[in-house]
């Protein structure tokens, strides 16, 4: 009956009015404190605008509508994986590892999924001194320079063979006594002056005419312990800089390679 529903209600109340009188200052303190914190919270979420970030491929063809990538004209080569951006790129990488999971595990890849997942997050002006044009894996150690001793063993290779490698180039440069480019360089857009590169390896691919031209460095790379092969981001050339030239200020492709420099 009602008497018996409002003894009901009353006694509930005494109880809980009891219990918050029992209930340590403190303790009471905190949980204000916590209330008052998931309010704001809630309240700020509620008013930010959800966050927009540039896919890789809008911040490729944004550099190709302009003609420019930092400071000098954009390359329009088909085949580079770094200035004409391939659309599944992403989509074969993450298929790739999805390959590679199945075969193996996922343990210890959570660096590289995060990576693949939010590339454009991290290519689109974030504040930082890593800036890879194509691929950024996050919470790699960076500074200006790595110290030889980084990979001695290729290093030390590198240095006791460095007259063999200057032999063949040597062989190679003769050619430049014509005005025309000579077979197998390439000439590189710069701001002023001529830079041209001679590949053994292109994006992890072996350039066979120009590897038959210089045997022994060939056989060289092979020797090298962390010469990266069948990757888009592994590299070998010879490069040149004619007197007075200037490079432009840019960023590699990746953060995940060191590049090695013998001259």
């Amino acid at each position: 009956d009602w008497s018996w529903s409002l003894d009901g209600l009353r006694d509930f109340i005494a109880t809980g009015i009891q219990s918050f009188r029992d209930c340590d200052a403190t303790a009471l303190a905190a949980v204000a404190c916590l209330l008052v914190l998931f309010v704001w919270y809630c309240y700020h979420v509620g008013r930010e605008q959800p966050r927009v970030y540039a896919t890789v491929n809008a911040l490729m063809q944004s550099a190709e509508a302009n003609g420019v990538q930092n400071g000098y004209v954009y390359c329009h080569s088909p085949e580079c994986v770094r200035c004409t951006h391939h659309d599944g790129l992403n989509q074969k990488l993450y298929h790739n590892l999805q390959e590679y999971a199945k075969r193996y595990s996922w343990s210890g890849m959570g660096r590289i999924h995060k990576g693949i997942r939010e590339q454009g997050r991290y290519l689109n002006s974030r504040p930082s001194i890593q800036k890879p044009e194509v691929f950024f894996l996050p919470d790699l150690p960076t500074m200006p320079y790595f110290s030889r001793d980084a990979q001695k063993h290729d290093v030390e290779l590198l240095e006791r063979n460095f007259q063999t490698i200057l032999c063949e180039f040597e062989t190679l440069y003769k050619a430049f006594s014509n005005c025309s480019l000579p077979q197998g360089w390439k000439m590189n857009s710069t701001p002023s002056g001529e830079w041209f590169t001679f590949y053994l390896v292109n994006q992890g691919m072996c350039v066979p005419r120009n590897c038959r031209r210089c045997p022994r460095t060939y056989r060289l790379l092979g020797s090298l312990r962390t010469c990266i092969g069948n990757n888009v981001f592994g590299n070998a050339c010879i490069s040149v800089l004619s007197p007075g030239t200037v490079i432009a200020e840019h960023y590699g492709p990746t953060n995940i390679r060191i590049r090695c420099h013998l001259g």
